[in-house]
This record gives structure tokens, C-alpha cells and sequence, in this order.
């Protein structure tokens, strides 16, 4: 038998990290002994690429944790396959959180692909908490657009960064 999973990662692009996201991590930390936060380079994401630059969302996913004191949390950028990454990482597992159907539907077919790519690698999913089941970072990025408060939506150090990323 295997051994226990104690170390996983969390993909995302985190465009930006909102309250959700933190929600999650959160949550890992109570299963996991160790948990990073894996930020995907993903340069052609929906064909426009990201709002932020790589380093930019790792420096706010870090300052983001660091406001909400959530603490023994890796924060590490990527490229490539995520499953490369957790062999790089000596990760055996992976957290995705869910807010809906859809999103169960799409990232069952990333574990899929994943189990036939890595079958040592787990997944497991996390339900979103009803408080941040409709936030995503591309909501979060439009409103902030747009001039509408998005401080209920992400932490302040975000929401400031948001600020200056979209003046009006």
C-alpha cells in the first residue's frame, strides 16, 4: 500500500488569488502537512494570456497569505505539465476546489488525464464554501475593470493591486 499523502499541490493561475482561492488553501492546510501553491505560467490562457505577469501573481498570492496569516504554505511559479511539477516538488497529490458542476466537469478530465500521465498522483477535489462559491478570478478582474469594489472578493493587498492595474 501506498503512503499517505502529505504533501499536495494547488494549480492555478491565480489571476488574481481571490478570497476562494484562499479558502482552499486553508482548508489543504487542515488535511496536509504540506501544501504548495502552484502558479501556472499559462501565457496563452483563453487565447489573451493573463492580466498579471507571473511573478506579479506570485508575489500576491505570498503577500495575500502573509495578510491573512496563513503560515507553512509554499508558493512556487511553473511551467509545463503540473504533473512534472509535482514530481519536482515530491508531491503525490492534488487539490482543486469546486464551486459548480462545471467545474467538476472540466477537472475530472484534468485527473483523468493526469491518473493516465502520473497514476501515483492523486487528486482531490474540495467543495468551495458557499461564502466564495461564486467568486472567480475572472469575475474579479471584470468588476475591477469596470470601477466596482472587489473588497469583499480578495484581500486588501489584491484589491489595491487591482486598483492600480485597472485606473480608470
Amino acid at each position: 500500500m501506498d503512503p499517505m499523502i502529505t504533501h499536495v499541490v494547488l494549480p492555478g493561475t491565480y489571476d488574481p488569488v481571490t478570497l476562494g482561492h484562499l479558502d482552499v488553501v486553508m482548508r489543504a492546510c487542515r488535511l496536509f502537512s504540506h501544501v504548495t501553491v502552484g502558479v501556472a505560467a499559462s501565457r496563452s490562457k483563453r487565447g489573451v494570456g493573463t492580466a498579471f505577469s507571473l511573478e506579479e501573481r506570485v508575489l500576491m498570492i505570498r503577500e495575500a497569505l502573509a495578510e491573512k496569516r496563513i503560515e507553512g504554505v509554499d508558493v512556487l511559479p511553473f511551467e509545463g505539465l503540473l504533473v512534472d511539477f509535482c514530481r519536482e516538488v515530491g508531491a503525490t497529490g492534488v487539490v482543486k476546489g469546486l464551486r459548480a458542476m462545471t467545474d467538476f466537469e472540466y477537472e475530472l478530465q484534468q485527473a483523468d488525464l493526469n491518473f493516465h500521465l502520473a497514476p501515483d498522483l492523486e487528486s482531490v477535489f474540495v467543495m468551495a464554501s458557499p461564502t466564495y462559491g461564486y467568486v472567480s478570478s475572472s469575475i474579479v478582474r471584470e468588476l475591477a475593470s469596470l470601477g466596482s469594489p472587489v473588497d469583499s472578493l480578495v484581500p486588501d493587498c489584491v484589491a489595491r493591486r487591482l486598483a492600480e492595474h485597472y485606473v480608470q
